[in-house]
């Protein structure tokens, strides 16, 4: 998204030039260096992610209740070469290793604690991301009947539309809600929508990088802190607009 932005004031500075429109053509051009080395240099995506993920969107101390359930979001299934079996993403397995964490530590203060791996097959692979992370928690101790599958959401809106009636049947009385930290707020948001209140706990944390030079890097973290800033306004538009399903009273669940 950045760099497309870049390139296009690039490409417009040089039409302009082309049509002699000087005055036009340097101005374009200085804003073209302006996102170089605001978003290449680390300036603007430290800013974007810092707000991000600041609290209350942190490394949250949970409270357990009597009927537990920890939700784990998805990001995403890769299939390595040779058609092997898929196996989660980069971003996926400190999401899940997180996951696991708080399982165990729910088990040795609650004796009604579940997981629920929440992802469809949005990449079309033929696996639903929860099939496959569930695979990954049960090797790392939690047990079979205490997970919960959501194999139908295909984004994190549809994580917590089709999470509701999961929690609900559960009766669930403490929700915890995992994700990596710069996806954390717009997951909080979506959920409160449909009456869940869940304490969120990162699994990660990303930043930018502040250099002397022009990053990639540092374009791709902006891209993604853009992404997360775009669902969250789309939501409060569709919102104003009556677009968004009616909102579930908050603690419904």
């Amino acid at each position: 998204m950045s760099l497309n932005v870049l390139l296009v004031l690039i490409v417009l500075a040089f039409a302009s030039a082309l049509l002699r429109w000087m005055r036009c053509s340097r101005a374009l051009a200085l804003l073209a260096v302006m996102v170089l080395l605001l978003v290449g240099c680390g300036p603007v995506p430290v800013w974007l992610l810092h707000r991000l993920q600041s609290p209350p969107i942190a490394d949250t101390p949970v409270t357990w209740g009597q009927r537990n359930v920890i939700v784990l979001l998805g990001a995403g299934t890769v299939q390595p070469p040779g058609n092997g079996p898929l196996e989660p993403s980069l971003f996926a397995y400190g999401r899940i290793d997180k996951a696991a964490a708080l399982y165990r530590a729910c088990k040795q203060v609650s004796p009604s604690c579940k997981l629920e791996a929440s992802g469809g097959d949005a990449l079309g692979l033929g696996r639903s991301e929860a099939a496959v992370y569930a695979g990954a928690l049960r090797q790392l101790g939690v047990e079979a009947s205490d997970l919960l599958i959501e194999s139908r959401s295909m984004n994190t809106w549809q994580n917590a539309q089709f999470s509701a009636p999961l929690l609900k049947r559960v009766d669930a009385d403490t929700v915890v809600l995992v994700s990596s930290g710069f996806h954390l707020r717009r997951g909080v948001l979506y959920f409160s929508h449909f009456g869940i209140r869940a304490t969120p706990v990162r699994a990660d944390y990303v930043n930018g990088q502040l250099s002397w030079l022009p990053l990639s890097y540092n374009f791709s973290m902006a891209d993604l802190a853009l992404h997360e800033y775009t669902g969250i306004a789309r939501y409060y538009v569709y919102n104003a607009l009556g677009w968004n399903v009616k909102a579930t009273q908050a603690g419904a669940l």
